[in-house]
């Protein structure tokens, strides 16, 4: 039987028989989705009572029973392994390795238990050809090429596999929605189905998405609401490594990365990022670098940030930026005009962190702001010097977080010198090669070779 839909605002809540770009309530652009018409007889009658509420305290605690997938980059952003019954989602841009990683992934959990394999984009040979060569071949793994979501469930609840991996959500449908895959409704319904599943049953379920132009997980943001976990996969296509962020855990922290290495047997982990982002420095006397100590999660990660600035041949200084936020970028060079006389008004400026690592803390500003400084002097930046420090509107230098672990990594790497603000909590204030400033301008001369 047809089901019937009707589109609704998710700002106003207006109701329209078909879809419109604008809300004719509220003026909202967008914000119509497409919903199914609840049948007369679909909910409770009143005064029904359920199960009555409760203490938390007399809530039974039951233990976190994790498993993992062995492949130590994905349990660290999981959180430390698998929760069963949870739902994650997984997302990035075509061709960057979901798929690969979710392969390998189920190759290795088949070796302990049997996965679920299903694809709504390739044949059960192709994906043959892609286990083959990445040495993915296990009987406990097993392949469903299926799109239509109450087929999915049938096989789920005869087989009960501890672990169903769907590639992808988009390519899923739900007989009876009369809107094609992909489309808002048949995402998030297909979404509700398979989350309804994995509470009730305790299977696992990962989903994989794909991105929009944007850069946006596609499909309702409902989608990222309704998931347990939210992993993105990003990088540059033409770099050889991959980042898996997390962006939403539920059992776990957000601020954890996972980092590999694109071969041609798979992803591979990466024991060591900070060498893997650093082998390509050759040249460290040249102006414009400066190394910076990042934080992401408990992981440290010693990236160099390179800055060019020349003076403009147009009307408009250009500004771009690659790997840091573009505002603070600007931001910093508006702090170094007015708070140290360095008159960049009237030059082109071009900040990029090396190997496409994207940098979003505070802890960033400093190394930004020495690499703009050394190419605007043409002084090179000392190459034994790491930075990591927040830059004020008024110039002053403000502490970060987990400073200790950012000197050990930049010592460990053979760095001798580690700049950052006075005010941070360092254990062993004495220890040797650990330099601090109060202002911006106390620090560029530090880190400056004059």
């Amino acid at each position: 039987m047809r089901v019937k839909t009707h589109y609704c605002c998710q700002e106003c809540g207006h109701q329209s028989t078909r879809w419109l770009g604008r809300c004719p309530g509220c003026g909202v652009w967008n914000s119509l989705v497409e919903e199914i018409n609840q049948p007369p007889g679909t909910f409770a009658p009143a005064g029904t009572v359920g199960e009555p509420p409760r203490p938390v305290t007399e809530v039974p605690a039951l233990a976190e029973d994790r498993f993992p997938t062995e492949i130590a980059e994905l349990d660290r952003v999981l959180g430390g392994g698998i929760v069963p019954g949870s739902l994650i989602l997984v997302g990035g841009d075509p061709g960057i390795g979901k798929s690969t990683l979710m392969l390998q992934a189920a190759h290795l959990l088949s070796r302990r238990l049997q996965v679920l394999y299903v694809s709504g984009e390739e044949s059960a040979r192709q994906i043959r050809i892609r286990a083959d060569r990445l040495g993915a071949l296990s009987r406990g793994l097993l392949l469903l090429c299926e799109t239509d979501i109450d087929a999915v469930e049938g096989h789920l609840r005869q087989l009960t596999p501890p672990v169903v991996i769907i590639d992808s959500i988009q390519t899923m449908f739900k007989a009876g929605i009369p809107s094609a895959p992909g489309s808002v409704g048949q995402v998030r319904e297909c979404a509700a189905q398979l989350m309804r599943l994995a509470k009730t049953t305790g299977i696992s379920i990962f989903l994989v998405g794909h991105v929009t132009k944007e850069g946006t997980l596609a499909g309702p943001r409902v989608l990222e609401h309704m998931v347990d976990t939210v992993l993105y996969m990003e990088g540059d296509r033409h770099q050889f490594f991959r980042i898996l962020r997390g962006m939403k855990n539920r059992f776990g922290s957000t601020h954890e990365i996972g980092i590999f290495e694109m071969s041609g047997k798979g992803l591979v982990e990466v024991a060591n990022p900070s060498a893997l982002f650093l082998i390509q420095r050759a040249q460290t006397d040249v102006p414009g670098s400066a190394v910076v100590a990042g934080l992401e999660g408990t992981r440290p990660l010693l990236v160099e940030i390179q800055a060019l600035v020349s003076p403009t041949g147009y009307g408009v200084p250009r500004r771009m930026t690659a790997g840091v936020d573009y505002n603070r970028v600007a931001l910093i060079a508006a702090v170094l005009e007015k708070r140290v006389g360095l008159n960049l008004g009237s030059q082109d400026l071009y900040v990029n962190a090396v190997g496409g690592v994207k940098l979003d803390e505070p802890a960033v500003d400093l190394a930004i702001a020495c690499a703009l400084a050394s190419s605007f002097r043409d002084v090179p930046v000392d190459p034994a010097l790491v930075c990591a420090g927040e830059i004020g509107l008024t110039g002053e230098l403000r502490p970060v977080t987990g400073v200790e672990k950012r000197i050990k990594e930049a010592f460990k790497m053979g760095f001798s010198r580690f700049l950052t603000a006075a005010q941070s909590a360092i254990p062993d204030q004495e220890q040797p090669g650990i330099i601090t400033a109060d202002t911006l301008a106390g620090a560029l001369e530090l880190a400056l070779k004059v």
